[in-house]
């Protein structure tokens, strides 16, 4: 029996908040901004992703956390997205419809080198499908 390993772990990129930086840093002079930008930064500072070998673990929230666990094998598509502003910083989004009823749809938001990430999540999803004996079947 195989032992789960981590894939990849990490946050999103804080490239996600700019513009409320841009914005805080161009109304500077009102000291409202600033805790802004501040609580932006720390909220994506506090967000975690692992994805190992048989699932992906998603943590959130600042002062009370919440964690949500997607099996692999409940993935039905994985599209990789690059806004212009990531691309720019070599970053992606990918985006996960799944067949988990608590999150039916997942977005990892500013990853690095998330084409690469994907192809590899893919072949695990493959991996824990055959292991599971699990199928899509699409009513449509």
């Amino acid at each position: 029996m195989s032992e789960e390993k981590i894939v990849w772990s990490g946050t999103p990129s804080q490239i996600v908040n700019i513009g409320v930086f841009i914005l805080c840093l161009l109304t500077c002079f009102l000291i409202v901004p600033i805790f802004y930008a501040l609580w932006k930064y720390i909220v994506v500072k506090c967000t975690k992703y692992v994805i190992t070998t048989e699932r992906i673990k998603i943590t959130t929230g600042v002062f009370s956390t919440q964690t949500d666990y997607l099996e692999l094998y409940r993935i039905n598509d994985l599209t990789f997205e690059q806004p212009f502003l990531l691309r720019i910083f070599s970053l992606g989004n990918l985006k996960l419809i799944t067949s988990d009823t608590s999150t039916p749809e997942l977005t990892l938001q500013a990853i690095p080198a998330s084409e690469e990430l994907q192809n590899e999540i893919r072949k695990h999803i493959e991996t824990q499908r055959d292991k599971k004996r699990a199928r899509v079947v699409d009513f449509t």
